[in-house]
C-alpha cells in the first residue's frame, strides 16, 4: 500500500516538473516594430481666455436714454450699444460755434484795421506805436479764434460720446445699468462687458525641459497644431495652433506659460473653461518602440529581455525616450532585428534556453498601431 502511494507521488512530481519546465520554456516574444514619424506630444491643463475683454463705460455724464443691445448677443465693431441724452451737449456745441463766429468777425475787423494802419504808417500818417498795437490785437484775436475752434471740436467729441458703440467684435454680457439712470465715467461696473470669442486663446504651462523642443520648432517657422480636449481628456473640443510662449520661466514651479489660438467657429469655447491641451513637441523617424510593460528596471538601470539567435534569454540595457500611448521609444540598446520578450517575463531568466513564440494577437495589435 505504501509502495503504491510512493509510486503515485513520484509520478505526480515528475509530471509537475515536466509541466513547469514546459511552461518556463514557452516564452512569448515578438519582433521589435519600427514606427515612422512618431509624434511626441506634450499634455497639459489649460484655461480658456479671451484675447480681449472690454468693460464699456461712458466717457461723459448724463441720463441713459436708450439701451440698444440684447444681452448675450454678438456685436460687431461700431455697433450702437447705448445712447445718452444728447441735448445738453448739443446746446454746448451750438454755444461754442456761436462764440467762434463772433471771434472770427472780430479778427476780420482787426485785420482790416491792420491793413489800413500799415498803409498810413508807410506815409508817416500814424505813429508806429499805433501800428504795433494793432499787430498785437490781430495776433490776440487769432489766438482767440484757435481756442474757439478747439472748444467746438471738444463739444463735437462730447456729443459723439452720447452714442456708445462697440470697440470690437464680440459677445455682450449682462447689462450693468438700466435705461433712465444717470451715468458717469467713474461708475465702477460700467454699462456692459464685451468678450471677444473669435479667435479665442488657451493659456497653459509646461515644464521648462520641454521649452527647447517647442521653441526650436516655432523659430523654424513650423506650425504646431494644438488640440483642446475636455477636462477628462476623452472628447475633442477644438483644433488650433500654438502661438507663442512667455518671456520668462516661473522659478517657483519650473514651468513656462504658452498660448494657443483657436478659431472657435462654433462659439462653444468660452472663457474660464478648463481644458486639456495636446501639443506635438517633436517627431522621431524610424523610432523603435516596445510596450511599456516590457521595460524593466534594476540597480543597473532600464533593460529589456531579448531572445538571441540561439534562443537564449539575454539582458539588454536600454535607454528609453518618450512615451507614445502605451509604448516607449527605445533610443539605445536594441535593433529592429531583436526579439523582445513581452509575455512571461517572470519565467524569463538570462542564460536560459527558451522556445520563443510570436506574441499574442492582442499584444501584436497594440504594437503595430501605437506611435504611427
Amino acid at each position: 500500500m505504501n509502495f503504491n502511494r510512493a509510486k503515485t507521488f513520484l509520478l505526480g512530481a515528475i509530471a509537475l516538473c515536466f509541466l513547469v519546465s514546459l511552461f518556463e520554456n514557452k516564452i512569448n516574444s515578438y519582433w521589435l516594430f519600427i514606427s515612422y514619424d512618431i509624434g511626441i506630444n506634450i499634455n497639459a491643463l489649460g484655461t480658456v481666455t479671451s484675447l480681449a475683454t472690454v468693460t464699456i463705460r461712458t466717457q461723459i455724464s448724463g441720463y441713459m436714454q436708450k439701451i440698444d443691445f440684447t444681452e448675450g448677443n454678438d456685436v460687431k465693431k461700431g455697433d450702437l450699444l447705448a445712447e445718452i441724452d444728447p441735448r445738453p451737449y448739443e446746446a454746448t456745441l451750438a454755444q461754442a460755434k456761436g462764440q467762434l463766429a463772433r471771434d472770427e468777425a472780430m479778427l476780420k475787423g482787426a485785420q482790416v484795421d491792420l491793413a489800413r494802419y500799415q498803409g498810413l504808417a508807410a506815409q508817416n500818417a500814424v505813429p508806429h506805436q499805433t501800428l504795433d498795437t494793432q499787430v498785437a490785437l490781430v495776433a490776440q484775436d487769432q489766438g482767440t479764434v484757435e481756442a474757439d475752434k478747439a472748444s467746438v471740436k471738444s463739444a463735437e467729441v462730447n456729443l459723439a460720446y452720447c452714442r456708445i458703440v462697440s470697440p470690437l467684435d464680440g459677445r455682450v454680457g449682462l447689462r450693468q445699468v438700466d435705461q433712465g439712470n444717470y451715468v458717469t465715467p467713474g461708475d465702477t461696473n460700467g454699462i456692459v462687458v464685451i468678450t471677444q470669442l473669435q479667435p479665442i486663446s488657451v493659456l497653459f504651462t509646461v515644464p521648462e525641459d520641454n521649452l527647447q523642443a517647442i521653441a526650436k520648432r516655432l523659430q523654424s517657422g513650423a506650425t504646431l497644431p494644438t488640440t483642446a480636449l475636455d477636462r477628462g481628456g476623452g472628447a475633442k473640443i477644438a483644433d488650433g495652433t500654438l502661438q507663442t510662449f512667455d518671456s520668462q520661466i516661473d522659478p517657483t514651479t519650473g514651468t513656462i506659460k504658452l498660448r494657443a489660438i483657436f478659431p472657435n467657429h462654433s462659439l462653444t469655447v468660452l472663457p474660464g473653461l478648463f481644458v486639456r491641451i495636446r501639443v506635438p513637441a517633436d517627431q522621431q523617424r524610424n523610432a523603435l518602440t516596445v510596450p511599456g510593460d516590457a521595460v524593466s528596471f534594476d540597480q543597473q538601470g532600464e533593460y529589456l529581455l531579448v531572445v538571441n539567435n540561439k534562443n537564449m534569454v539575454e539582458r539588454r540595457g536600454v535607454k528609453t525616450g518618450a512615451q507614445v500611448g502605451d509604448r516607449l521609444v527605445i533610443e539605445e540598446g536594441v535593433t529592429a532585428d531583436d526579439r523582445v520578450i513581452v509575455e512571461g517575463l517572470l519565467q524569463a531568466i538570462p542564460g536560459r534556453t527558451v522556445a520563443p513564440q510570436l506574441a499574442s494577437p492582442a499584444v501584436a495589435g497594440r504594437s503595430s498601431s501605437a506611435g504611427t
